[in-house]
């Protein structure tokens, strides 16, 4: 994934506008952080697929972006597992 192509600046300024730049995990405690970067649910160089799908996009405080993804392994941690067990690919919704 090119996160310094034209494709992917105007696709990250979309999904923070849609979140009015606010982060999404701050918001679902009630608090207010504004959101700077925007996270892939599910992981861009895991699932390709989903890349550019606005559902998988959400748009984070640096501090919570930081805390979805371990940054040696680039695994998700705990966190980023919790969103994405619940983001379920549209095509896989009952």
């Amino acid at each position: 994934m090119n996160y310094k192509s034209t494709r992917w600046r105007r696709k990250q300024a979309y999904i923070l506008a849609r979140d009015k730049y606010q982060c999404q995990e701050a918001k679902r405690y009630g608090r207010s952080e504004e959101a700077t970067t925007v996270h892939h649910i599910w992981p861009a160089d895991q699932y390709p697929e989903f890349a550019w799908e606005d559902w998988n996009l959400i748009g984070l405080s640096t501090k919570n972006h930081d805390a979805m993804h371990n940054r040696k392994t680039r695994e998700l941690t705990a966190k980023g597992l919790e969103w994405k067990s619940r983001t379920i690919p549209p095509e896989k919704k009952l």
